[in-house]
């Protein structure tokens, strides 16, 4: 049996692990509306971005931009990952690389070995080196960062690989913010843009284009692709945020019911000293008498 010593010293590490529990639990739930609000008007832009878009190519030939080609022959496939930087954020990143190693392993009867990875946090970069995927690009500290600028960064590099035939297909991988318990492994199709008909049994009109269509396309298609990823990225940091939350809520749970049953195991131990002091005293007692 532990000593009263070794008791007292658990008690009082789990109580300064829950000091700190509950302080990154405060300092999650501070951050977490700014970043609740950051996505939900970002979504809203985001998904009518693309939804214009799309209603667009619905239209136009694919040949017209080199970001519609949507090619016959697709052999190289390249995945935008997102994951944290840091830990002691639950499933965060565990729940979303075991989809991702699921999906690598889906498509490799269509692309074989040639899939290749843009990962975003530490520890999706880790992860997956670990185990010999092909991470071709890596970012680690960027959720401080400008997030727009960084977006459009990945954004410039994915569509230099897409337009130079560097890859067939770019799907994205984030968290989905559904609430603070909630946040879905989400796998999003990036490239080629994939038109959309809304009501496919109207014939299509055309729009009247001002400025130009080509023009037109030139400038919104390459910003769907940044806004797309900054919508991921804020997903990304609004899931992180919702998700660390709530298991710091749990670890600060869970250290209360530990101090609770130290505590009365301490009690229990001393009591059991007690006893046994008492009961020498007494047989000593005993034996003097005799």
């Amino acid at each position: 049996m532990a000593s009263l010593r070794d008791i007292r010293k658990r008690i009082n590490s789990v109580k300064s692990t829950q000091k700190i529990t509950k302080a990154m639990k405060m300092v999650a739930a501070a951050r977490l509306k700014r970043a609740q609000d950051n996505i939900l008007m970002a979504r809203a832009y985001a998904e009518r971005l693309q939804a214009v878009i799309s209603s667009i190519a619905a239209r136009i030939e694919t040949k017209t931009h080199p970001l519609l080609e949507d090619r016959e022959e697709k052999n190289k496939l390249l995945m935008l990952v997102f994951t944290s930087d840091r830990g002691l954020c639950g499933t965060f990143n565990s729940a979303l690389l075991k989809q991702v190693e699921a999906y690598v392993a889906e498509k490799r009867d269509t692309y074989g070995e040639e899939i290749c990875l843009m990962v975003v946090g530490r520890k999706g970069v880790e992860y997956l080196k670990k185990r010999n995927y092909n991470v071709v690009e890596s970012w680690t500290n960027i959720y401080q960062r400008e997030q727009y600028e960084t977006a459009r960064t990945i954004g410039e590099k994915i569509i230099d690989s897409f337009t130079n035939h560097n890859c067939d297909e770019v799907v994205v991988v984030y968290n989905k913010f559904r609430s603070a318990i909630s946040q879905v492994p989400t796998f999003s199709k990036l490239l080629p843009l994939e038109p959309i008909i809304e009501n496919p049994d109207l014939p299509l009109t055309d729009y009247i284009y001002e400025p130009d269509k080509q023009t037109l396309l030139n400038e919104l298609l390459p910003r769907n692709v940044y806004t797309q990823i900054h919508r991921a990225i804020l997903e990304s940091i609004a899931s992180e945020l919702g998700a660390r939350m709530t298991a710091m809520d749990n670890a600060t749970n869970n250290a209360i019911e530990m101090v609770d049953r130290l505590t009365l195991l301490f009690n229990k131990t001393r009591q059991a000293a007690i006893t046994k002091e008492l009961m020498e005293i007494i047989g000593g007692a005993e034996a003097i008498k005799k």
